[in-house]
């Protein structure tokens, strides 16, 4: 007769191989880098054979390598983790500073990047007065119009620009919208020398925008974070504190995309 009270199986066994290597894996520390064979199995509770076993079976898999005094972790290890640090997005790796740079400016803080003649705002995080924009999470826009669009303009290669230049009349929409090519291109030389981008009513009336490129481990220019403000919340002595603290939000973010990717 089956005894029907009986723990039903689980999926695998604590002492499946698996789960003995990743016990292997996790004895690696900072503090001890280096395992002899006789201290994993010790750590394990298994005979030294068994330990063995499972050591050459990470070894043979690049998981762990020998070294004299035992065993360290192996490339197949920096593979995974750099995949890992790939697979966070833009956004994942930007909001943390986005949430500081809004916490000190206390205005609302864009990521934005281009798509051809585009630009698309890929997150933002809102200051306790939060201000009326034409930016929301995942809006399109034209890339003529505002601080984001321009920096990204202004560090995109020489031919595209030429390209989303000619392609067709740049759409206005306020006064202050730049809709000539070469008044354009004047714009974007000055931002790149400044380092930053400074715009005051282009897409939205009444709105001051900053914003600052943010660089990929290959130091390519792949987003922007900018600061978008009510003009009259920021006095012309004011302007200089809140550019300073959107390069340092760029350069904070890029530096999480350079250990991400490295």
């Amino acid at each position: 007769m089956t005894e029907r009270n009986a723990a039903p199986s689980t999926y695998r066994e604590r002492n499946s191989t698996a789960d003995r290597a990743l016990d292997i894996l996790l004895l690696f520390s900072a503090d001890k880098p280096v395992w002899t064979g006789t201290e994993v199995a010790a750590g394990l509770g298994v005979a030294r054979s068994t330990g063995y076993r499972y050591l050459q079976s990470l070894s043979s898999n690049g998981f762990i390598e020998e070294t004299p005094g035992g065993f360290r972790l192996g490339p197949r290890i920096f593979q995974l983790a750099r995949l890992a640090r790939a697979g966070l997005g833009l956004s994942d790796a930007a909001l943390p500073v986005m949430r500081e740079l809004a916490a000190q400016v206390d205005e609302t803080v864009l990521l934005t990047r281009r798509s051809g003649r585009s630009v698309v705002c890929l997150d933002l995080v809102e200051a306790q007065h939060a201000v009326r924009l034409s930016y929301e999470r995942g809006q399109v826009l034209p890339i003529n119009a505002g601080a984001a669009a321009e920096v990204l303009l202004a560090w995109a290669d020489p031919d595209e620009v030429t390209s989303v230049l000619e392609q067709a009349p740049l759409e206005r929409f306020t006064a202050k919208t730049l809709t000539d090519p070469a008044a354009l291109r004047t714009r974007l030389s000055r931002i790149r020398k400044a380092g930053i981008a400074v715009s005051q009513g282009e897409l939205d009336p009444h709105i001051l925008g900053v914003a600052a490129p943010v660089r990929n481990a290959a130091g390519s220019v792949c987003a922007a974070v900018s600061v978008a403000a009510l003009a009259a919340r920021v006095p012309r002595g004011q302007l200089r504190a809140v550019e300073s603290a959107v390069k340092d939000a760029a350069a904070a973010i890029s530096r999480q995309l350079e250990l991400r990717d490295s």
